[in-house]
């Protein structure tokens, strides 16, 4: 029980519990036990129950009820600078846009917005999208807000065979299900042991047992390459690296672009890492029980790009750079951007008031945007955490996003 969480309405409530019974039917059906990355899947992605899948507002702040907020969401710039390194991918390849996982349909905005702005707005922007409430609130978003561009979008239930352009991910590979490891030295049995999901006493509880075959290869390899000692406890993804697989196989010619909290290898299996990063979030709070009322919190793990770059390059892809999302923005411009960007005709009584500040008096939305832009690129706030990796065929280097501070070498 997460005693200090905010209390889930009786709606969220009875859905959870839905949800919980058909993880339940799934466990005795199974033996007895689930892969905690079956139990992920199940808990973001079950059919009108799962967290994505249902109808909770996931993005925004407080005031909208949502649980977290993401780039987007914090202002417009992001997209703003983003779309100087899409176009330039564009320009490379071919005049079109997926975008993977679009959220609140807020990026898809800025960025058809901006691309119209430097004159090279893609010819189609597809969505690949599978949950029916977020495409309508994507669709709301771009009807509302870049009305004239609105024609451009289509919705995606899986991806093409082939295709050229740019795929984008913001916060997509964080949420693919994981699979949780225990490389364990305790007798009788030391070895490789996964984590999953039992009933215990008609409870879901965790459990452990030895390692599928491919996944005590995938562990033994990290274990192998890094000084990752037993006893110790992380996680492995395996679905990005497929997804990651997958993409680069459909690739013609242009790029993967993606961006998510994450580390290389050799710094994620870190000692001081033992424990893994498996975090859960709710109302803008974290807390480490992916088993409290399942449907109603985002799960996620942070990123393997060692993987990621593996996968791609495996797939016949270039490794086109690598870097944090603060030097990312940075180097696409957002400093200047926020330096030209001008509020007040849309603003607010309040926005358009002035506030005293040691460079002269700027407006209340102002402020707020280059609080927003500080969060982006702080190394304290998402500027370090958050990567940014570009996989590509076709797209000559340099790329404008990664001209200085290209941690490739890193990976």
């Amino acid at each position: 029980m997460q005693a200090d969480l905010p209390e889930a309405s009786g709606e969220a409530l009875a859905a959870s519990e839905a949800l919980t019974q058909i993880v339940a039917a799934e466990i005795a059906a199974s033996g007895g036990w689930m892969s905690f990355a079956r139990y992920m899947e199940l808990a973001l992605y079950a059919p009108g129950l799962g967290y994505y899948s249902g109808g909770s507002h996931k993005f925004g702040g407080h005031r909208v009820g949502g649980d977290f907020l993401t780039a987007p969401e914090l202002t417009p710039l992001f997209g703003r600078a983003l779309a100087r390194q899409v176009a330039q991918i564009l320009a490379a390849s071919s005049p079109e846009i997926i975008e993977a996982g679009a959220g609140s349909g807020r990026l898809a905005v800025d960025l058809l917005l901006a691309l119209d702005a430097l004159g090279c707005a893609p010819q189609r922007y597809r969505i690949l999208e599978l949950s029916g409430e977020l495409r309508a609130r994507q669709q709301a978003t771009l009807a509302e807000h870049a009305p004239q561009l609105a024609d451009r979008v289509d919705w995606l239930d899986q991806l093409p065979e082939r295709f050229s352009g740019c795929l984008l991910a913001n916060e997509v590979l964080d949420a693919m299900p994981t699979h949780v490891l225990h490389w364990s030295d305790e007798a009788p049995a030391p070895g490789i042991l996964e984590g999953g999901v039992a009933l215990a006493d008609g409870r879901l509880a965790m459990a452990e047992r030895p390692a599928s075959t491919a996944l005590a290869v995938a562990a033994m390899a990290v274990a192998t390459e890094l000084p990752v000692a037993p006893p110790y406890r992380g996680e492995i993804n395996l679905a990005a690296r497929a997804w990651v697989g997958e993409l680069a196989r459909r690739l013609e010619t242009g790029a993967l672009l993606l961006i998510d909290y994450g580390l290389p290898r050799h710094e994620l299996y870190h000692s001081q890492r033992d424990g893994g990063t498996l975090r859960c979030h709710y109302r803008h709070r974290l807390h480490d029980d992916p088993l409290w009322l399942p449907g109603l919190s985002d799960i996620t793990s942070h990123v393997d790009f060692t993987a990621v770059a593996e996968a791609g390059f495996d797939a016949g892809l270039d490794v086109l750079g690598y870097t944090s999302q603060a030097s990312f923005l940075m180097n696409c411009g957002i400093g200047e951007l926020l330096e030209v960007a001008t509020v007040g005709a849309g603003g607010t009584a309040s926005e358009r008031d002035t506030v005293p500040g040691a460079a002269g008096d700027i407006t209340a939305a102002e402020l707020r945007q280059r609080g927003a832009v500080n969060v982006l690129i702080s190394p304290d706030e998402m500027g370090e955490l958050f990567k940014v990796i570009a996989l590509g065929r076709g797209v000559p280097e340099p790329l404008v996003g990664f001209a200085r501070n290209d941690r490739v070498h890193a990976l």
